[in-house]
């Protein structure tokens, strides 16, 4: 079958693309541009860098495959960074990952499967997906430490049904391993934990400098409305905080 592989610069994506090489697939590797810095440049800090993408281009030249960069800047930011302002302006706490594979990722790569003339999408998700008489399920992780199931479950019938997790079935260690015996340089890269629009800063400077209505200071008021402080901003607060 042919494969289109979702490469994001990390080991995990570099051995799924390996993965459905060695079960003899023809693979093919994309990475989505989500968010740009200045001059339209890939930010430099955070995930989905220019340091990423590079790291997913050498990926798919030791494992020669066609690799392939997509612009998608304006469906992620209208998706998904507006959104972010939108949700704290509202007084809640968003989840931007999940709206990004919701309304952008998946959509824009089951798209793009088709397009490429790929038969199946594959990502580097830790997390698995199994078939019965009743359809299509998805399941957690091998590795409970790394399961990201949770920001799957959004797929519906169609997207289980075409889509494969081959690092879901394995550990973080063992995935690192095959990474290192195919002399991949992706192979001890660390897990980015970073929002890609965010980088290295704090979300709140990101909040106060694209949404500054959002992010303003203002009063604190208790249940009889008397004023009793201030605060720099209610981007420093969610529901339910201690």
């Amino acid at each position: 079958m042919k494969a289109l592989v979702a490469m994001s610069g990390g080991v995990d994506s570099s051995v799924a693309a390996a993965l459905m090489l060695e079960q003899g697939h023809d693979v093919v590797g994309v990475t989505l541009k989500q968010w740009e810095g200045p001059g339209g440049a890939l930010p430099t800090a955070g995930c989905c860098t220019v340091g990423d993408a590079e790291d997913a281009r050498r990926a798919a030249a030791q494992l020669d495959i066609p690799y392939y960069v997509l612009d998608y800047v304006d469906e992620f930011r209208h998706a998904v960074v507006d959104r972010f302002g939108e949700q704290y302006a509202a007084g809640r706490t968003p989840n931007p990952c999940i709206e990004c594979n919701r309304k952008v990722r998946f959509r824009a790569l089951l798209e793009r499967t088709a397009e490429l003339g790929c038969e199946i999408l594959v990502t580097g998700h830790h997390a698995r997906i199994t078939h019965d008489d009743d359809g299509w399920h998805l399941r957690t992780a091998t590795d409970p430490d790394k399961d990201q199931s949770y920001v799957l479950h959004m797929l519906d019938q169609t997207a289980l049904a075409q889509v494969r997790l081959p690092v879901g079935e394995m550990s973080k260690t063992d995935v690192r391993e095959h990474a290192r015996r195919l002399g991949l340089r992706t192979a001890d890269k660390p897990d980015s934990q970073d929002l890609c629009f965010v980088g290295h800063g704090d979300y709140r400077d990101f909040l106060r400098e694209h949404f500054p209505d959002v992010a303003g200071p203002g009063d604190i008021v208790d249940t009889d409305g008397t004023v009793v402080g201030t605060h720099a901003g209610t981007v420093d607060f969610t529901i339910g905080q201690r």
